[in-house]
């Protein structure tokens, strides 16, 4: 059997396609038809070199989607052929397999428990929940990684409660998730900080009560101005260490919590004042939002089901996998937020249908 992937063979180079054979499973792995591919700053970030030196070229690379069980390995139990899947480089339950090795025409191609940036996939089980009845694949792909990690941060990280403030800054994917989930948890004002004025009109379409824009402020005096002392909590989520160092600068002393989200550059330092903390503020990390698969991803899928978490808008982009190089493009270039790659050509068949 084969499968069509995006391999990242170099550093800074575009990404191929190539046919892959796919290897027989091992025990605890699962065979999954990708429909979608959600694309991320990570992917960004590995495919550019931002990460550092890269020992296991050449490799698959994408860590959130959707799809079908196709086959499963000795002893998984978790999920079994026919199930619609959600992919997520977040640990669940089931067998944790490192990674398996594609063949390329006699050369080894890595991947991890995870790669869905390609047709078929072989997955490690505990990096597979089945997607409730109801749910499109479509909406399901961004529960891999977008969905907890943002939506997360809210619930799982910082826990804020109705009534008390908070600032996001960065709201592409990530950001806007959790300006969605913010505004779900009945926070405000929900304020939303970036550069890009797109973002910003979608972070309001997404709950946010106030949209403003770094290139034109100060964001962290502005922030001050709504919330007079400073946020009760702030989310960075661009990965880098000026923004980190504002996301605590916007936080009120006595309790007030800044969380970091984005992935910096490899060797790239965050430097604070140490006196910020000793006024009683809390800087926190976080690891993908500290969710539990089992338990958050059905909820997540029940609110967006329901229209409570709606992050439609959040996929205005559909890609094929054969211009996954412009969907990382437009993503590094702040053109698309949370770009889609549409694995499978369902979204052109369901058009085509209507």
């Amino acid at each position: 059997m084969k499968t069509t992937a995006a391999v990242l063979v170099e550093l800074g180079r575009p990404l191929e396609l190539a046919d892959l054979a796919v290897p027989v499973l091992k025990p605890g792995q699962v065979l999954v038809e990708v429909a979608y591919s959600g694309v991320c700053h990570t992917q960004v970030g590995e495919a550019r070199g931002h990460r550092g030196e890269d020992r296991f070229l050449p490799h698959g690379l994408g860590h959130e989607g959707s799809g079908v069980v196709r086959e499963v390995g000795p002893g998984v139990a978790k999920v079994r052929p026919g199930d619609r899947v959600i992919l997520s480089w977040i640990k669940g339950s089931g067998a944790d397999v490192p990674g398996t090795v594609y063949d390329w025409n006699g050369r080894k191609v890595n991947a991890g428990g995870i790669t869905t940036f390609a047709t078929r996939s072989v997955i490690s089980e505990n990096r597979l929940t089945v997607v409730p009845d109801g749910m499109p694949l479509r909406l399901a792909a961004l529960v891999g990684c977008a969905v907890p990690t943002g939506a997360g941060v809210i619930f799982n990280t910082a826990r804020p409660r109705p009534g008390q403030s908070v600032a996001v800054f960065g709201v592409g994917g990530i950001g806007s998730c959790a300006v969605a989930a913010a505004a779900l948890a009945g926070c405000t004002p929900v304020i939303a900080v970036d550069v890009n004025a797109e973002k910003l009109a979608l972070a309001r379409r997404l709950g946010a009560t106030h949209a403003v824009n770094s290139k034109d402020c100060d964001p962290v005096a502005e922030v001050r101005t709504l919330c007079p002392g400073g946020a009760d909590f702030a989310v960075e989520a661009t990965g880098l260490a000026p923004v980190m160092r504002q996301t605590l600068a916007a936080v009120r002393p006595q309790g007030g919590a800044a969380v970091v989200v984005g992935n910096a550059r490899f060797g790239e330092k965050l430097e604070i004042d140490p006196r910020e903390l000793n006024q009683g503020k809390r800087l926190l990390g976080t690891w993908g939002g500290d969710n539990v698969p089992d338990r958050d991803y059905p909820r997540y899928c029940k609110l967006m089901a329901a229209g409570r978490l709606d992050l439609e808008p959040l996929l205005s982009r559909s890609y094929r996998l054969a211009d996954v190089n412009a969907a990382l493009d437009d993503l590094e270039r702040g053109c698309a937020a949370r770009p889609l790659l549409d694995i499978a050509g369902r979204a052109s068949a369901e058009a085509r249908a209507a």
